[in-house]
């Protein structure tokens, strides 16, 4: 190999396929940049649009060097913006939180070089993969720990195919708290053709009003949820034309909770966990799906409703932004009498909160960066929702890949409010 010298040259023998392996920066700058005068050859390397869709998010370009696909991760701090109005400092991989999405095939040869640009020692887990022992990046237990400035290689090939995760494995709650993960997408060497094919990480962040910087410590109240690291409005739609064939690969890497993700206006059917395809015979339509902690789930349907649909998290806490949490409890106060007696103390002061999180009027002071529990204005009312909250858009005349806006009812199709005709004739009686 051009530019790797024999001890480099043993990170690709078979006896050092057994750990993941030390590159020089200077050998790895001649390895990437140099291609080498007789075969293999390296092909240049490529943004990959890549066959699945990570909304918010990116793929992982690669080069080819004799059969093996060449890929490169840096972890590296970034400055991420979760939604319009709140930005973190956090943690990623290639200037992203999260990381781009690894995309291969069944079969593929793929030689992964991880470069440590943190101020702290590092590894990387390729979750739910079956290769060597010394390649699964347990710090300490497989492997020495990427210290900052190395970069490590790590090479297997797949065996699989399916919906996978990569994260760090040493200082878990540290690393992945501050952002460090990412989707891997194998596809089979036979696949079943799909026409929109999307990937969604989903996880749970706290980040104090008024801050910037991810609190990895936090346990049990998590105010910033996401998927692909984006909560709502942040979160881009899910397009689809009316009788494609949609496929969602979904991967939960947050810290401590289950997802149940719901789908409105149609229903699907698990094909995939990380463990493998399900037969046609376990399978069953559903609306939710459950995604435990450490899991993923793929689920397959036809778009055929038109319309705006939420994809979200069913836990009712998972779709509030942050200021949503650690709220007193005012449901059923009398906001009257409240606001004569703190009106005496602070004039300007104003009772909210007293009617729930998405009465008229429901704004208050904000520390910067910060967003609000539910900051869009929709088609037709204030959406109060926010957090793990997507929206897939299923049109009839869809073209391209660009945002078509809310979309415009049938006439007559609307829910509205009821005339007192109505009421009367079908038999309706107000109190």
């Amino acid at each position: 190999m051009s530019g790797i010298n024999r001890r480099q040259a043993l990170g690709f023998s078979g006896a050092a396929l057994a750990a993941g392996v030390l590159v020089s920066r200077e050998a790895l700058a001649q390895h990437e940049h140099h291609a080498p005068a007789a075969p293999p050859v390296a092909t240049p390397a490529k943004s990959v649009r890549g066959r699945v869709a990570t909304p918010g998010g990116d793929t992982l370009a690669f080069r080819t060097v004799g059969g093996v696909k060449i890929f490169h991760l840096v972890a590296e701090p970034v400055t991420h913006s979760f939604a319009p109005g709140l930005t973190g400092q956090c943690w990623g991989y290639n200037g992203r939180v999260h990381g781009p999405t690894i995309e291969a095939v069944e079969g593929d040869r793929v030689r992964v070089y991880v470069t440590n640009r943190l101020s702290a020692p590092t590894t990387i887990h390729w979750h739910g993969i079956i290769l060597p022992n010394g390649m699964d990046g347990v710090g300490g237990l497989t492997q020495p720990t990427i210290k900052p400035g190395e970069t490590f290689v790590y090479e297997w090939t797949f065996r699989q195919h399916g919906t996978f995760m990569y994260h760090p494995h040493h200082d878990e709650m540290t690393q992945m708290g501050m952002g460090l993960m990412g989707l891997i997408v194998v596809h089979p060497r036979a696949a079943k053709a799909v026409d929109r094919d999307y990937a969604l990480l989903l996880s749970t962040w706290k980040v104090t009003p008024g801050t910037t910087r991810p609190d990895p410590n936090e346990m049990t109240d998590f105010n910033v949820l996401t998927m692909n690291g984006l909560c709502y409005p942040g979160t881009p739609p899910l397009l689809a034309r009316t009788g494609d064939r949609v496929r969602i690969c979904i991967g939960n890497l947050s810290a401590m909770d289950h997802h149940p993700i719901h789908l409105h206006g149609h229903s699907f059917r698990v094909t995939e966990t990380d463990g493998g395809s399900i037969p046609a015979a376990g399978q069953w339509p559903e609306t939710t799906v459950l995604v435990p902690t450490g899991s993923t789930r793929t689920i397959e349907f036809t778009a055929d409703h038109p319309g705006d649909w939420a994809l979200h998290c069913h836990m009712t806490h998972h779709l509030m932004n942050q200021m949503g949490h650690g709220l007193p409890n005012m449901i059923g106060a009398d906001a009257e009498r409240l606001q004569a007696a703190i009106g005496k103390a602070v004039p300007d002061a104003m009772v909210m909160g007293t009617a729930g999180m998405g009465e008229p009027g429901m704004r208050m002071e904000m520390p910067e960066n910060t967003i609000a529990m539910a900051p869009v204005v929709g088609p037709h009312d204030a959406i109060t929702m926010g957090g793990m909250f997507a929206i897939l858009k299923v049109r009839d005349d869809l073209v391209g890949s660009d945002d078509p806006g809310w979309y415009t009812q049938p006439r007559g199709s609307v829910s509205r409010l009821a005339t007192g005709a109505e009421l009367e004739r079908d038999g309706i009686e107000l109190a």
